[in-house]
């Protein structure tokens, strides 16, 4: 919950005028729902895509305060993220109502972008795994891993995620990796296919060793994205990759 009208108009004009249309990477910006409109007329015929950071699991109705997947398509809207940490965390969203949320952001054409992650008490007692592998598996069991071919999955360990500590680039691949070989398992050609980004404190200075590791296809910033001289830098990092 950052930025004014006016912040956020600098920011993204900014930003767009930095990065270079030779980049070979999907670049895509997620504002708060009160300025996606303006994003989007912002970025309108440019190269960087808008999403939104939330989405309501419930079809059109009498729902006081959310915000629909057709909404979002309505205002031009191509993405939205599902079950990030702090909505699990701070708004008790289990993985039942996160696998709604994907299949309504996915039934709209929106392209889901489904967080997995453990918690600092999960990692440390060896739950990695089970942890990730039965947040995504909420998702593929009622959907079918089908359903992750126009997805994106973002692994955000909790506790790397603004104090100030970092999974190491090895650490991240080896969850990727994981996740990869979980998806493989009901579907290789698609598990190859998927994009599997890290979202724990990605910055300038991580972002080119993160983006080496052989499974991270791309990052899901959070703080460094509001500086563009930052996100920038990031973005460059994923483009060398290519």
């Amino acid at each position: 919950m950052h930025g004014s009208r006016a912040a956020n108009e600098a920011l993204l004009l900014d930003l767009e005028r930095r990065l270079r249309p030779e980049w070979p990477i999907d670049i895509v910006v997620f504002p708060p729902f009160v300025y996606l409109a303006d994003a989007v007329r912002l970025l309108e015929g440019g190269r960087i895509g808008v999403g939104a950071q939330d989405v309501c699991a419930e079809s059109p109705g009498a729902f006081t305060g959310q915000v629909g997947a057709g909404m979002l398509v309505d205002v031009g809207c191509r993405y939205a993220i599902v079950g990030h940490s702090e909505r699990r965390r701070l708004f008790h969203e289990d993985d039942t109502l996160v696998a709604r949320k994907f299949a309504a952001a996915a039934r709209s054409g929106l392209i889901p972008v489904i967080c997995v992650g453990e918690t600092l008490e999960e990692r440390e007692a060896g739950a990695t795994e089970a942890v990730v592998a039965r947040q995504l598996d909420a998702v593929t069991a009622v959907h079918g891993i089908a359903s992750l071919a126009q997805a994106i999955v973002a692994y955000e360990p909790v506790w790397a995620i603004g104090t100030g500590r970092n999974a190491s680039p090895q650490q991240a691949q080896d969850v990727h990796a994981f996740l990869r070989s979980r998806m493989a398992v009901q579907d290789a050609t698609l598990a190859g296919q998927v994009r599997i980004v890290y979202g724990g404190s990605v910055k300038a200075g991580n972002a080119a060793e993160l983006f080496s590791m052989p499974d991270v296809d791309g990052g899901l910033v959070g703080g460094a994205s509001l500086s563009a001289d930052e996100f920038q830098q990031i973005c460059a990092a994923a483009a060398a990759r290519h």
